[in-house]
């Protein structure tokens, strides 16, 4: 079993705490350089880097570790609420993100779907929706027959929304089905997840995701006839 790379070395008191109690082995670094010369020979089995001491080395960490042959996936960001907007837009630098502060109960369900990389699906039959279609098999997306590049939270998502086209889902629900962990204040996270994939969908196709005021949100409209 792989290590868990952590960022920085020692790591804040919250992710030692949870890293410990899901007892996986996990290493921390000091340094982008560190985590590149102590990477194991079959990679990384996922990243938990922290932003909140040095935002600057930490994206450093983040670049590092994608800009690998084999990327680090998946890849946990810890940052300040304040310091997030700063984060650069046009690069893939983490799959998942924890605004800090957070409640334990937050960091130990984040820690425990990270270690859940191998999602398995009860059908992994290709999900077509008009020019959308997407591959749980291999984890590709495509709209117009043009590839998606996303990260492997917003395909999850994506994944989740088209497969029940029309249902109308909560912030609370789509982070308890798709996160894997209870409402703790994370309503964000779906927000900026489905803002990045509007974004890749492209201006045609972006109303795919519909926001449905005061609920959640929808994808398309349902195969079914009423």
């Amino acid at each position: 079993m792989e290590p868990l790379l952590c960022f920085p070395r020692p790591p804040v008191m919250e992710i030692t705490r949870a890293l410990n109690e899901s007892e996986f082995p996990w290493t921390a670094v000091a340094d982008a350089d560190a985590a590149i010369r102590l990477e194991p020979d079959d990679g990384w089995a996922g990243a938990v880097i922290s932003a909140v001491e040095d935002t600057d080395e930490a994206i450093k960490v983040c670049r590092a570790l994608r800009q690998q042959e084999n990327p680090t996936h998946p890849l946990l960001l810890v940052i300040r609420g304040e310091d997030f907007g700063d984060l650069p837009k046009n690069e893939d630098l983490f799959d998942d993100f924890v605004l800090y502060p957070a409640t334990d109960e937050e960091f130990d369900a984040r820690i425990t779907h990270l270690l859940r990389r191998s999602v398995k699906t009860q059908n992994n039959d290709v999900i077509t929706y008009g020019p959308l279609a997407l591959n749980p098999e291999t984890y590709q997306a495509m709209i117009d027959g043009r590839q998606l590049d996303l990260t492997f939270m917003e395909y999850e998502l994506l994944r989740y929304l088209a497969a029940h086209p029309g249902k109308v889902f909560t912030r609370e629900t789509l982070l308890s089905r798709v996160w894997g962990y209870e409402y703790y204040g994370g309503a964000r996270t779906v927000d900026v997840h489905v803002r990045r994939l509007r974004a890749k969908l492209g201006e045609e196709h972006a109303q795919l995701i519909e926001t449905v005021r005061s609920v959640g949100y929808r994808f398309g409209r349902s195969r079914w006839k009423h």
